[in-house]
């Protein structure tokens, strides 16, 4: 038994050097590790080994199995780094001067959307600021006055990490964040793509993206909040878009509204994009609580504000027809690229 030993591992030595394709590779691992290779066959005989000599012969054997298993796995690497330089040598080199023959690329509707509407809320003053895509529970809930016992912290409604982070739900994450960062003089938007464990059907999508708004100063009031998204709306649309507001509940805003905006496409008489209502629901909205102002180390008793947060995955939908926001994150490069001439 010792003698088949020594003989498969110089035999295999001699083999192994031999090969030179992933397919000989495979035909040598086959030939003596398969079910009925060379290995299993020596197995078979382990059974007539003397009860003494078990012991020695099976560590020999294990060792065969190992150094033929390691001795495949570095060929193959090897072979696997002959083909790709094989392939980089003959690859035809690229005259990135030449013009494109299929045409141009297309930005995403989304990216669209958003920059219309952050340079409109530039040009009325606004800083644009990033968010965090992975946030901490107090930033995402406590800081925004979202209670402990909030549903909206169930597992099945959030993505909550291993080590007790989470990913955003919501863009009102960054709020603290920032309220901190330009205390209680600002005008800031914030878009960011936001995660939710929902069901996925035409008009909810577990990834998606929203901006957020913030304005906070003496003398804030709901009639400012209204001006605003009337700009915005009038920017992005290039028409006068009527606005309403209907009472709502939020935990980090009171009073709290939703603003519906007048339907685009029929101008407020009623059609099969606005249900027949005349208006779209654009947005929740309303005053910062003081609660989250407090948070944030700004006195609520001298200083107020309003804050927004646009869906941008709806504000396309509404500007392009698209009926179902599961498009927006497909990949769909034909379908999504017959936007850019509508947006």
């Amino acid at each position: 038994m010792k003698q088949k030993i020594e003989e498969l591992n110089k035999e295999f030595d001699e083999n192994v050097a031999k090969v030179d394709s992933a397919e000989g590779l495979e035909n040598l691992r086959l030939e003596y590790m398969g079910k009925k290779g060379k290995v299993a066959l020596l197995m078979q005989d382990f059974k007539n080994v003397k009860d003494e000599a078990k012991k020695e012969i099976g560590m020999l054997v294990n060792a065969l199995k190992n150094k033929i298993e390691t001795k495949i796995s570095e060929f193959k690497e090897k072979i696997t780094d002959k083909l790709n330089e094989k392939e980089e040598f003959n690859a035809k080199p690229i005259d990135f001067s030449l013009p494109v023959s299929d045409g141009v690329g297309s930005l995403h509707p989304r990216t669209i959307i958003l920059k219309e509407v952050e340079d409109v809320f530039v040009s009325m003053g606004f800083n644009v600021e990033d968010g965090y895509e992975i946030e901490t529970e107090y930033n995402n809930f406590d800081a925004v006055n979202v209670p402990a016992n909030h549903p909206a912290r169930d597992m099945q409604d959030t993505f909550w990490l291993d080590n007790g982070e989470l990913l955003k739900t919501h863009t009102s994450a960054a709020q603290n964040r920032i309220l901190r960062k330009y205390g209680p003089h600002c005008k800031v938007i914030f878009p960011g793509r936001c995660f939710r464990n929902e069901s996925l059907d035409a008009g909810h999508e577990n990834t998606f993206f929203q901006m957020e708004g913030i304005v906070v100063s003496e003398n804030v009031s709901v009639s400012n909040l209204i001006y605003f998204m009337k700009e915005m709306l009038k920017g992005v649309f290039k028409k006068d878009i009527e606005v309403r507001l209907r009472p709502g509940f939020f935990p980090f805003t009171e009073p709290s509204f939703e603003l519906d905006a007048s339907c685009a496409f029929c101008g407020g008489k009623g059609c099969p994009s606005c249900g027949g209502s005349g208006w779209i629901e654009l947005c929740p909205c309303g005053m910062i609580h003081p609660n989250v102002l407090r948070n944030a180390g700004i006195d609520p008793e001298k200083y107020t504000g309003f804050a927004f947060g646009l869906g941008a995955d709806r504000l396309v939908m509404l500007k392009t027809g698209l009926n179902d926001i599961r498009h927006l994150n497909s990949g769909n490069v034909k379908l999504l690229k017959q936007f850019k001439t509508k947006i």
